[in-house]
């Protein structure tokens, strides 16, 4: 073949020698504009299992890499008070010099043949001749690519410019693990990443890379101009005196910027494909972007020799590469964001702090924790226990059977702490998310909601939640949702909390709403959302005259005798709610239903009191809250489940929730149940694992709010995770429960904590014993 790479960074240099390899009568050349020895920034990060994947795609270069190295295992967090550091071991990661990395895949393309042309600026007007001229035209050339750029209407550049500020520094300190610095001065809060990237340089050289990063406020305040190296020199030498122990900083290039989030809808154009920045960036926070760029190089390798054309290739690289890319993207965002908001969590206790930290980006997790450093997560969980008691007035319950946790002293896994809200204590922090069943009658529950709800509750989970039920006939979603709108239904809940408090620990909660614009409509597996036929449908109401879908009813706008009528109706369910002997409920002004109707400014277009400013919008539902509140009994908590974000432009935000929180709490919500969208059919979430908990994070922080965390959450080390980080106070699994009624009892038999069982199923923990 005949390549040509145009850009000789790590991405450009290590696909030519790994081609050049593969075929040592390819025709291979490396295009770079700047010198051999022109590199910008100072030390890269690998992995250990980075490392790996070098060694089985290049020995040579592996094996050059690693005599070059500086390694470490531990993670060092210095925040607050001056001295005061958690150190987490067990992380394993190395640090070379970038100019250093460089001249190992230079000497290496030289040795096996691959033609290098340093300081050759191409000009657009050259690519397309250069593109025709080989087999292969590889823009590799980062990320103010011009390759990207020549062709930028087939690859659809995607670029979010990040709000905080950032430069790249380097120390003469020799940093002995990769450390995070959280200093504040007068100006704010700043962050710094650093690590040693190596050993053998002469004195007085860097040795570490030393990133210091603050929001866009701070930055301002501190009166630095971007492009003033000298002037941040001086400010950071300052500023980190104490830290850098007489050491001095270095600039190279070091310039305040912006961090961009680069993703392209396509790939690869014709025989022209994208590597490394050039098409897709990932945050220095999380280490990845030389990792990402050998990789691709590596999986593009793969796929140009398991097929005989450059086309069929190109397709097959971007469809095996880019799911691994869009997942440790999603993992760079939410690492990126922890470090945008780190002043919501710089006022938590040191140890919670810390493995907020570690466990940012979602790769860490409780248990692969536990793994890394089982010193460090005793000590997390031993912190989750001490809250949970005095937030509880409840010490954690010992577990049932304890072959392994009776012989230590160590504390229960963080779900398993109880949490209280007003009086109900629950055991745990499961929660049984609310579920549709669209098999009532008329709104009548009946055998099947009590094996739903009852199996579930024997299960283990600390709550369960029913399904929304209807507080009118009109309010129903389906034909198929259960109701509390009548007298007649009372019998059929009082049956099934019967069952849960005399056959299980759990606590059951109602949870109460109006389908609004929704309603009237098939059950959920006749289509999602679509609208009964006109002789099954019932007149509809909405905040105002928007149909779901454009063939959807048209809803009337909700008057203010209207707005009584369904305040009324709240009332008359939640004193049947009680009659029932519910211990909570949830109000859902979530998904685009009445009330989430009015919250966002997407389907509330009312010119009225209830429409325009956020606080109008909510005007109606905070009156339905505290009219539930009023009628709830005081020794009882409300929960209430809002979307926190719409998914589109001009929707609700997370800023939005945040105020929305604080609201609601004062009308007497005790918690806040946060999912996020379905309030318009053309939103396009960010699904995820865990791809909701953020929000209940920033409520939960911000806010000072007890919240739920939802959505996409199916492992006990994620549920442990969002506990122990203090990122929700209750976590609900929707599907997990669905797939498994005891998820909760098997989680606890896993982590060897079990829980009681019913007494008939009482040897279900003998047979666990006999099975170990």
């Amino acid at each position: 073949m005949n390549i040509t790479c145009v850009g000789g960074g790590p991405a450009g240099l290590y696909l030519a020698i790994l081609m050049k390899k593969a075929n040592p009568h390819s025709r291979i050349t490396v295009i770079e504009r700047n010198g051999p020895q022109d590199t910008f920034g100072f030390g890269v990060v690998f992995s250990d299992q980075t490392l790996l994947h070098l060694r089985e795609a290049d020995a040579p270069t592996y094996d050059a890499i690693t005599q070059r190295f500086a390694h470490w295992d531990d993670i060092a967090v210095h925040f607050g008070q001056p001295g005061q550091v958690i150190t987490s071991t067990g992380h394993g990661f190395s640090g070379l010099s970038r100019q250093v990395l460089l001249d190992i895949l230079q000497a290496r393309c030289q040795e096996l043949g691959v033609q290098l042309q340093f300081n050759r600026d191409l000009k657009p007007g050259e690519l397309e001749a250069l593109r025709q001229s080989c087999d292969l035209l590889v823009g590799s050339d980062g990320l103010n690519s011009l390759v990207r750029t020549h062709y930028e209407s087939a690859f659809g550049l995607q670029l979010d410019l990040r709000p905080n500020r950032f430069v790249w520094l380097g120390t003469t300190f020799p940093f002995p693990a990769f450390t995070f610095y959280f200093k504040e001065n007068q100006h704010g809060l700043w962050r710094v990443h650093a690590y040693r990237y190596a050993h053998d340089v002469p004195e007085g050289q860097p040795q570490s890379t030393f990133i210091v990063e603050c929001t866009g406020d701070t930055f301002a305040r501190s009166g630095l101009a971007e492009g003033d190296e000298q002037a941040t020199l001086a400010y950071c030498e300052a500023l980190f005196a104490a830290e850098l122990g007489g050491h001095k900083l270095a600039c190279n290039r070091s310039l305040w910027r912006r961090f961009p989030v680069v993703r392209c809808q396509r790939w690869q154009h014709q025989n022209v494909v994208l590597l490394g920045d050039a098409v897709h960036t990932a945050h220095f926070s999380i280490g990845s972007g030389t990792k990402l760029a050998l990789e691709d190089s590596i999986a593009l390798r793969d796929a140009l020799l398991a097929h005989s054309g450059v086309p069929a290739a190109l397709a097959a690289y971007e469809a095996a590469r880019r799911p691994v890319v869009e997942s440790l993207q999603r993992a760079a965002q939410t690492s990126l964001e922890w470090f945008e908001n780190t002043e919501r969590y710089v006022h938590l206790p040191p140890e919670q702090f810390a493995f907020s930290l570690l466990t940012r980006s979602l790769r860490v997790t409780h248990e692969n924790l536990r793994l890394r450093d089982a010193e460090l997560l005793r000590r997390v969980d031993t912190l989750c226990a001490s809250q949970a008691a005095a937030q509880s007035g409840v010490e954690p319950a010992a577990p049932a059977v304890t072959p392994v946790a009776a012989a230590t002293s160590a504390p229960p896994p963080p779900m398993f702490t109880p949490f209280r809200l007003r009086e109900l204590v629950l055991e745990n922090r499961v929660v049984v998310a609310p579920m549709c069943q669209y098999s009532a009658e008329d709104g009548t529950v009946d055998d099947w909601h009590l094996v739903h709800l009852g199996s579930r509750a024997i299960g283990g989970a600390g709550l369960v939640l029913t399904e929304m039920t209807g507080i009118s006939r009109e309010g129903r979603i389906s034909p198929g949702c259960a109701g509390l709108y009548r007298p007649e239904h009372v019998s059929g809940w009082q049956r099934i909390v019967r069952f849960v408090h005399q056959h299980s620990a759990a606590k059951i909660g109602l949870q109460l709403g109006h389908a609004g614009r929704k309603a009237a409509t098939r059950l959920f597996w006749e289509g999602d959302n679509q609208p009964l036929p006109a002789a099954q449908a019932w007149p509809i109401v909405a905040a105002s005259p928007l149909p779901y879908f454009p063939g959807s009813q048209v809803p009337a706008e909700l008057d203010t005798a209207g707005m009584a009528q369904v305040i009324a109706d709240y009332v008359r369910a939640t004193h049947l709610a009680q009659e029932a002997g519910f211990d909570l409920i949830e109000v859902h002004m979530a998904h685009g239903y009445l009330l989430g109707s009015f919250l966002s400014p997407l389907t509330n277009l009312r010119s009225d009191e209830f429409g325009g400013s956020q606080a109008a919008r909510a005007r109606f539902p905070l009156q339905v809250l505290r009219a539930v509140r009023a009628a709830w009994p005081q020794e009882r908590p409300i929960s209430v489940r809002i979307s926190a974000t719409d998914w589109l432009p001009g929707g609700m935000t997370g800023a939005d929730a945040v105020v929305l929180a604080r609201w609601l709490k004062e009308a007497g919500a005790d918690i806040i149940s946060v999912s996020t969208g379905q309030t318009m059919p053309q939103a396009r979430p960010a699904y995820g694992r865990l791809f909701q908990t953020p929000y209940a994070e920033q409520i939960r922080l911000e806010a000072n709010v007890p919240t739920i965390a939802v959505g996409m959450i199916s492992s006990y080390s994620d549920v442990n995770s969002i506990i122990a980080a203090g990122r929700a106070d209750l976590v609900a699994l929707a599907r997990a429960h669905l797939y498994d009624p005891y998820w909760t009892h098997h989680a606890a038999a896993e982590q060897d904590h079990p829980l009681p069982w019913p007494h008939p199923y009482g040897s279900v923990s003998q047979y666990k014993l006999r099975m170990k």
